[in-house]
């Protein structure tokens, strides 16, 4: 078995077996920071430059309909929408964060980034250090050899842009060494380049790495001064590979509104307040449709690291679980989506939602009355979405007796946090981390395993302490809406709202119910307690869960190679039932713990612990 096949199942066998620890074959270094609440680039007198803000009705577009469009976006769990941001004539009509997501905060882009390295592909071409017709095997010299000299000598650069490379060395290819570029270029080929769209996060890694070696810097270095700067775009983080180059096709963290400038600069043909960033003649080159997509992911085609979109002239950053940026020429129209949705590619639910709502029959005039009525039922949708509209007073429909039953229900879960205070419970099994395992794999940062887990009371505030390795994670569980904190994972920060619910079960016992969402990332950690005198039962989940990773999953079947033809081999025997089986214990996997007795256990008490926490 090839070593990238040998890697790719060692660790999904490694992740079912629930080992703990780096169990990758890539070597992890902490690189996310927190999310930057300040400003970045202090130094620049244009600072962020952010949009003007409008009333919709100023720029043609209706607010009522605006806020249907945010309900209807609501309304469906598949779709689970974190912002929204719609741009009419490079002014912000509508934003929203859903809460817990807040508006503004970076979010994790997936391989909405690839049109980002597009344009830096661009701007190396304008600048006349790169060609499209560049032979990929010749950019890097000092790694050739007979054998991809003969397997990779028609590769070119335009063949990475367009997805026709056929190369065999794919996404996979991240758990099976350090050495991506040299992975990719000792691969073979699965099709003629340049005949077939074959998607592959790679090829962008590598115009990733071609900027690095005709340059001399990472991707990140080259665009600060050409595309951050210029644009006020500070808030912004790129990933890594371990030999420091950009990831290019994903690993890009980046704000809602900073994603509509990216959307609006093309829309402008590469041109910023007077600046020609990216040249006119790469953007309109890179919106023609130069190869045509499955229909399981696209019926328009694809363009130079970008798709194009159902409507006129239309095109869109896309990246999985719902990161986009849709851009209509036509309309002078941008939308930006964030989500943690069920379904990877572009034929889903939420771009249906937006198509439906910007693509069929919407032809906005230039302006619009003025519709008081309508500004102010849009605003109490986006204060409700948000999280800041509680809606009717205490003393509504159902007069006292309502009350008295808020006031039940208060009482009721003030004794639960009483009952939980200072009880630590030491886990059977230690092998389930707070973080999910799509994360863990993405970020190569693999979880040490929740040892302990305990809880921590303060008035009516109840606090969930995870001992995760050596560090501890201590939450706020918020009740009425999630609490925000900062929490380390192996030296990376993630922003976490954490929500819980208490109930109860058939069987009467107590029972607390726990949302933690990452709030830079499409992914949520859920976790069902289940308390029976001194034993704790821990029921943990993910969204987007086990149908997300069965699809990306049983998509190995179609690689070619050893490792399709294992995937094909389970399934032909009937074994994959039992993959499936196998894969959906690991997702969702049930833990015990019992309790501890906390005055004759010291040690835990004195237990070394990272931890940095910010509340909001």
């Amino acid at each position: 078995m090839a070593k990238t096949e040998l890697a790719v199942a060692e660790l999904i066998w490694n992740i079912i077996a629930r080992k703990t620890g780096n169990v990758g074959k890539v070597d992890f270094f902490p690189q996310k920071p927190a999310f930057p609440f300040g400003d970045t680039f202090p130094e620049r007198e244009d600072g962020q430059q952010p949009l003007e803000r409008a009333v919709p009705e100023s720029q043609g577009v209706s607010s009522a309909h605006l806020a249907a469009f945010l309900k209807d976006l609501a309304l469906h769990e598949n779709v689970d929408i974190h912002q929204i941001m719609v741009v009419r004539n490079n002014k912000v009509i509508c934003e929203c964060g859903f809460e817990p997501y807040p508006a503004g905060m970076w979010h994790a882009s997936y391989s909405m980034c690839k049109s980002v390295t597009g344009m830096a592909v661009g701007m190396l071409i304008g600048e006349g250090h790169l060609r499209l017709q560049d032979k990929v095997i010749d950019l890097f010299g000092g790694k050739k050899n007979l054998l991809n000299i003969f397997r990779l000598k028609d590769i070119t650069v335009e063949h990475l842009l367009t997805m026709t490379s056929c190369v065999s060395f794919n996404e996979t290819g991240i758990v099976s060494g350090n050495d991506w570029v040299r992975g990719y270029l000792e691969s073979g080929l699965i099709g003629v380049p340049g005949k077939k769209f074959e998607y592959n996060s790679m090829n962008s890694y590598m115009l990733s790495a071609i900027i690095t070696e005709v340059t001399g810097e990472s991707l990140m270095e080259y665009l600060r001064p050409r595309l951050w700067e210029p644009m006020g775009i500070q808030k912004v983080f790129w990933e890594t590979c371990p030999k420091g180059i950009t990831k290019g096709g994903w690993g890009l963290f980046l704000c809602p509104e900073d994603a509509a400038k990216l959307g609006i600069l093309y829309l402008q043909h590469g041109s910023w307040k007077g600046q020609q960033l990216v040249p006119e003649d790469w953007v309109e080159m890179s919106l023609k449709r130069h190869v045509e997509t499955p229909s399981s992911m696209s019926n328009y085609g694809y363009g130079y690291q970008l798709w194009k979109g159902g409507r006129e002239e239309s095109f869109n950053y896309n990246g999985m679980l719902g990161q986009d940026v849709l851009a209509y020429p036509d309309l002078n129209m941008v939308v930006v989506t964030n989500a943690g949705s069920k379904e990877l590619f572009q034929n889903c639910v939420l771009l249906g939602i937006v198509k439906k709502y910007f693509e069929e029959d919407f032809n906005p005039p230039a302006v619009l009355p003025e519709d008081l009525r309508g500004q102010i039922m849009l605003q109490h949708v986006i204060e409700e979405m948000e999280g800041r509209r509680t809606g009717l007073p205490v003393i509504e429909k159902g007069g006292w007796e309502k009350r008295k039953a808020v006031y039940i229900r208060s009482t009721l879960r003030q004794k639960r946090i009483n009952y939980l205070d200072g009880k630590l419970y030491e886990m059977e099994e230690q092998q389930v981390g707070l973080m999910p395992l799509m994360m863990q794999v993405f970020h190569n940062n693999f979880t040490d395993g929740i040892h302990k887990i305990g809880f921590m009371a303060s008035g009516n505030r109840l606090f969930i302490d995870l001992y995760e390795g050596k560090e501890k994670k201590s939450l706020e569980v918020g009740f009425v809406k999630a609490v925000a904190s900062n929490v380390s994972f192996n030296g990376e920060i993630y922003r976490i709202g954490t929500k819980g619910e208490f109930s109860t079960d058939e069987d009467g016992r107590m029972v607390l119910k726990i949302d933690f969402a990452f709030l830079e990332e499409a992914c949520r950690r859920k976790l069902k307690l289940y308390f029976d005198e001194n034993t704790l039962e821990a029921h943990w989940d993910e969204t987007p869960g086990k149908e997300v990773i069965m699809e990306g999953l049983d998509s190995l079947t179609d690689l070619g190679g050893k490792m399709g033809f294992l995937m094909n081999t389970i399934k032909e025997s009937g074994g994959i039932d039992v993959f499936h089986l196998l894969v959906e214990r690991t997702v969702q996997p049930v833990c015990v713990g019992k309790e501890i007795n906390t005055e004759d256990e010291e040690a835990a008490k004195n237990e070394p612990a990272y931890q940095d926490q910010t509340e909001e």
